[in-house]
């Protein structure tokens, strides 16, 4: 696959996580000619027929993405499209929070997972050994990624954890993210400019060998037991979204890079 340089990606992106979000630096549409936002028919796949599958939830437990579609998926993530899917997430997300009726006495929360929702590894995945979920998960190299401590911000969800924030809505991280990496998790979504949240909620021992679905279930149910309203909810995986006490709207950021269920 002809991937540009991770150095010219991590600098582009890093430069970006702090800017205002409708701002990009434009050096990204020079190193991916293609927007991502045209279909691409390769050996038979029209692979914005699956992107539109993998986001609808028709397409499950898939493990990789096509390999006719590995050059479409990587321009999509760097491409405009992707950032313009993510600013129409928020803006949603954003037109709820406001038009809702707070009780006042602090309970009111909003629940954020982390990977490819508040934080982006599109560095770690532009990687030639990782080809935007072309090639087998490593659980090892994913976790050296997370140490790390360097994802930068997806422009578009900090806005929206900002809006909840001055309307006065608690704000917690629920993560499928190893309790170990607790203080690189701080430590990164501060750096990101994700401030002043209620709680991180991270995968303990306890929670080993529970799916997806079963692990954050479990976590927002214990929520709602120690009294919090959970209004809304935004995750990039169907995972994030359904099973118990998933909130009362919850919204999809897109990802085809990868399935967890």
């Amino acid at each position: 696959m002809k991937i540009i340089s991770i150095f010219l990606i991590i600098a582009t992106l890093l430069s970006t996580s702090n800017a205002n979000s409708k701002q990009f630096n434009p050096i990204i549409h020079l190193l991916r000619p293609r927007s991502g936002s045209g279909g691409v028919r390769v050996d038979g796949v029209n692979c914005l027929s699956w992107r539109l599958a993998v986001e609808a939830y028709n397409l499950r437990d898939w493990r990789l993405v096509p390999a006719s579609c590995e050059d479409y998926v990587g321009n999509y993530m760097l491409g405009a499209q992707y950032r313009d899917d993510c600013e129409v997430v928020a803006d949603a997300a954003v037109e709820y929070a406001n038009s809702l009726q707070l009780a006042g006495d602090g309970r009111d929360a909003w629940v954020f997972d982390i990977d490819e929702t508040t934080l982006s590894n599109i560095p770690y995945y532009a990687r030639s050994d990782v080809q935007f979920g072309a090639i087998p998960y490593n659980d090892t190299a994913f976790n050296e990624w997370v140490a790390e401590g360097a994802a930068p911000a997806i422009p578009a969800i900090r806005r929206l954890y900002k809006k909840l924030l001055s309307l006065g809505v608690k704000t917690i991280f629920l993560t499928g993210t190893a309790e170990r990496f607790k203080d690189i998790r701080i430590a990164n979504l501060n750096k990101a400019g994700y401030k002043d949240w209620d709680k991180l909620i991270l995968r303990g021992e306890a929670d080993r060998g529970l799916s997806a679905v079963e692990y954050k279930s479990k976590k927002r149910t214990e929520l709602v037991n120690e009294g919090y309203r959970i209004l809304g909810n935004v995750g990039d995986q169907w995972s994030d979204l359904i099973g118990a006490n998933a909130g009362n709207r919850t919204f999809k950021v897109p990802d085809p890079m990868y399935y967890i269920g």
